[in-house]
């Protein structure tokens, strides 16, 4: 499913370009499932800029339950079989799917983050995998600092609104900051084309431009874990919250919100 050679430098980097991985009809599908998703947002979109009076970034998630593309997606495409392959994992559970628009007049960078903190779940064996459905040109695209991901580091959420969650939590420290000191990491980033996809750990820290481009800039960002992966309810907030999911610390995610795509 993936040659060894990429599972390795996912594992290796934290992250890994896929190049021509999601079938065409799949691209298809998941623009049909983010057009009406918007059209038909839940109580999580959220929109971090306007420009006119126009919305020109926002997201949304927790949405695959009742959008039929994504969910079609989600459990009959080869995505799960790809995960398990970038994790060695004979395991895999949908965490969830997430969905980002930045329209052409976007200017506003994502700050830079590392998504395990916001997240209710441990372990080592996670990725996600974000799917363009737009071609993205590499100063549009995500942005990655190889290797922190074994940095064996927490950090506090920053919400993209700029600003930090409240956390008690004492795992948690403040992230670098890193725009300014640009030249003490090691910064990757991807031009991507349909059908290409970014896979990352979720202790990968990352961050994104503005759209630079004349188009728009959808994406498609699924979340999954592999064979260690247990939950955890963290003291501070969480997102998403998963407010209905009644597991307790250190069980396996295996519930209706977080299916099992994978077991042998």
């Amino acid at each position: 499913m993936i040659d060894k050679k990429i599972s390795n430098e996912f594992l290796e980097n934290g992250v890994v370009l896929l190049k021509q991985i999601i079938d065409p009809s799949w691209i298809i599908e998941l623009q049909k499932g983010l057009e009406y998703n918007f059209k038909n947002p839940s109580k999580y979109k959220c929109v971090y800029e306007e420009h006119n009076g126009e919305e020109v970034f926002y997201d949304d998630y927790c949405n695959w339950s009742r959008i039929n593309e994504y969910r079609a997606f989600i459990f009959n495409s080869n995505i799960s079989q790809i995960a398990a392959s970038l994790m060695n994992s004979k395991k895999v559970n949908l965490f969830h799917e997430h969905v980002l628009v930045k329209e052409k007049q976007s200017k506003k960078r994502t700050p830079w983050h590392q998504d395990q903190g916001y997240y209710c779940v441990n372990g080592k064996d996670n990725v996600s995998i974000w799917i363009p459905l737009d071609k993205v040109d590499k100063n549009s695209s995500m942005e990655f600092i190889k290797g922190s991901h074994k940095w064996n580091k927490t950090f506090l959420p920053t919400k993209f609104k700029g600003y930090d969650y409240d956390h008690k939590d004492k795992e948690f420290e403040k992230i670098p900051d890193i725009e300014n000191n640009r030249d003490k990491y090691d910064i990757i980033s991807y031009e991507s084309d349909i059908g290409d996809a970014i896979a990352f750990s979720y202790a990968t820290i990352h961050s994104a431009y503005g759209n630079n481009s004349e188009n728009r800039r959808r994406a498609f960002s699924l979340r999954l874990t592999g064979d260690d992966a247990r939950y955890i309810k963290r003291q501070g907030e969480m997102s998403p919250p998963f407010p209905e999911v009644k597991l307790k610390n250190n069980e396996v995610l295996d519930c209706e919100t977080f299916p099992v795509l994978i077991s042998s």
